[in-house]
């Protein structure tokens, strides 16, 4: 019998694991995919001499992680690589707004878009470096942050207080307005946001497109050497230095409930896997409250919450292997790991009422990775290993193209999506397609297939807008990992902070639990049951 079983595989599952076995506790990872990972893995699927990340690519969050840095991964094989420049944003007359880890060419960059703009940016960097790591601090610890938040609160008075406060909670399309003459900040700040599901009109998605953009700025989007399954292999091999496993191929069906605490799970197979001190689950809200636990163990509250749950927008991809790099029109796009594709941020506005409309996008926005710029290992010289993606209703209600677009995804309406998508590459990187040497698609129902948790293709566990942030994540009321069923913490990106490669659920999770029941001494267990005979 382990002392926890964690439900999942994916980063914060293995984070959660981890800290739980530096504690002395044994631990049991159980996975129903046949390899561990979750979101965070790699594979040669599209073409052998090409490495694709199947999901998730680039991992700012996880480099300003104070949960990730502290568990010294390194030890355990994992390397960092960064792109020459870390995102570019060019535009159909040819400019291109650079963000490059050296703030001053970036400002540069800016500059060339409008007088002033530059130093605008640079006054945006003063702010992060004031608050930045208070900030961090205090979104990856459970909620409330108490003492990060005292810190914080110092900082932000000392950063302009109210004022730098009301900037946060702007929509992005004015704080862009606010600080910038020029289209080159706007779009940065903006297109950052559209990583969540922030529209530019959405409150509060100015503070999340200025953190990605400040992340970018101070921390580049690293990206693993080798692919992404290298950060998982790092945090597995970790775990079972410490004596945890890792079973994959067992789909854990139901957490086994006696008397209002979780004694363990049970498999698809029958199995009953026990737990003396607590069950972690890594997985969505929706999947642990209206699938793994019995409705008699819930207060009927959490059902009628669960109903009005957001999900974050579905998700398309695209991987490609690719004969040359990217032919830009602009030739600054071409050292840099992350690529936006919007006309500006009026465009982006229209995508985002598009999707809120139930409408498949005509001129989706995409955020296109060139991995071999990040990491030569990917593909051989001369290549590029690439992907794109984007992002769909998760009720398609019409196309807003031409190809009447349903949501089936069969493979006729795959195939439209990706032309669609390749038609959008081809206006800023005319010649595209024609070095496309394979390419693989990701529609939501196959990335859903792939990993429960991404929801018809949501990759954020919930949607990111405010009402379902803090207090209010997964629902109201529920902003720490504690579940009604006492030894059960939700360890997902369904809870605070919520999406994202930075391992905080799983470590918010180990902590409470760990808090509930404190450390194991591991010899002393170990000594009683010599002394008594027992095993397990």
């Amino acid at each position: 019998m382990s002392d926890a079983v964690v439900i999942g595989s994916g980063p914060n599952g293995l984070v959660a694991a981890n800290l739980l076995a530096d504690a002395g506790w044994q631990v049991t990872v159980l996975e129903a995919q046949d390899e561990p990972g979750g979101a965070v893995r790699s594979d040669r699927g599209v073409h052998p001499d090409f490495v694709s990340d199947v999901f998730s690519a680039f991992y700012p969050l996880a480099a300003a992680s104070p949960v990730i840095g502290g568990l010294g991964l390194d030890r355990y094989g994992l390397r960092w690589s960064h792109a020459p420049q870390v995102l570019a944003h060019p535009l159909p007359d040819g400019r291109c707004a650079v963000l490059d880890r050296d703030r001053q060419a970036t400002a540069r960059s800016l500059e060339g878009f409008g007088a002033g703009d530059g130093q605008a940016w640079l006054e945006l960097c003063e702010g992060w470096d004031r608050v930045g790591g208070p900030v961090l601090d205090a979104l990856f610890t459970p909620f409330p942050p108490v003492r990060s938040g005292a810190v914080l609160a110092a900082r932000v008075r000392a950063a302009g207080g109210l004022r730098f406060a009301r900037e946060m909670l702007l929509p992005v399309r004015r704080l862009g307005e606010e600080k910038f003459t020029g289209e080159g900040g706007r779009v940065l700040l903006a297109g950052n946001a559209l990583h969540a599901d922030l529209a530019p009109e959405a409150a509060g998605s100015g503070g999340f497109g200025w953190l990605m953009s400040m992340l970018g700025q101070s921390h580049g989007f690293p990206v693993p050497v080798g692919g992404a399954g290298a950060l998982t292999d790092a945090l597995v091999a970790r775990l079972r230095e410490r004596g945890g496993s890792v079973h994959c191929g067992r789909q854990v069906t139901e957490v086994v409930v006696r008397n209002g605490k979780a004694l363990g799970v049970r498999t698809a197979d029958g199995e009953a896997v026990r737990a003396r001190h607590a069950v972690l689950a890594d997985v969505s809200a929706s999947q642990l409250y209206g699938e793994l636990i019995g409705a008699d163990h819930l207060p009927s509250r959490v059902h009628d919450d669960l109903r009005r749950f957001a999900w974050d927008f579905a998700t398309f991809k695209v991987d490609w292997a690719l004969e040359g790099p990217v032919p830009w029109t602009a030739p600054e796009a071409a050292g840099a790991g992350t690529v936006h594709l919007a006309d500006g941020v009026d465009a982006l506005t229209r995508f985002a009422a598009q999707l809120s409309t139930g409408q498949v996008p005509d001129h989706p926005f995409l955020l296109f990775g060139q991995m071999t710029t990040a990491d030569p290992s990917r593909s051989p010289a001369g290549t590029e290993s690439a992907w794109a993606y984007t992002h769909v209703p998760q009720e398609v209600r019409g196309d807003a193209g031409g190809d009447r677009i349903t949501g089936r995804w069969d493979k006729g309406e795959q195939e439209a999506m990706a032309d669609r998508m390749e038609e959008q590459v081809e206006r800023y990187a005319p010649g595209f397609r024609d070095r496309i040497r394979a390419r693989r698609l990701l529609a939501p129902p196959t990335l859903q297939a792939a990993d429960a948790n991404l929801h018809r293709g949501a990759i954020n566990g919930g949607t990111a807008s405010l009402h379902q942030q803090l207090v209010f994540r997964p629902v109201p009321g529920t902003a720490r990992p504690e579940t009604p069923v006492r030894g059960l913490f939700l360890a997902s990106a369904s809870a605070h902070p919520g999406g994202g490669v930075h391992g905080a659920p799983g470590s918010n999770a180990a902590r409470a639990a760990l808090r509930a029941r404190g450390p194991v001494n591991r010899a002393a267990v170990a000594a009683q049951r010599v002394l008594t005979g027992r095993r397990g």
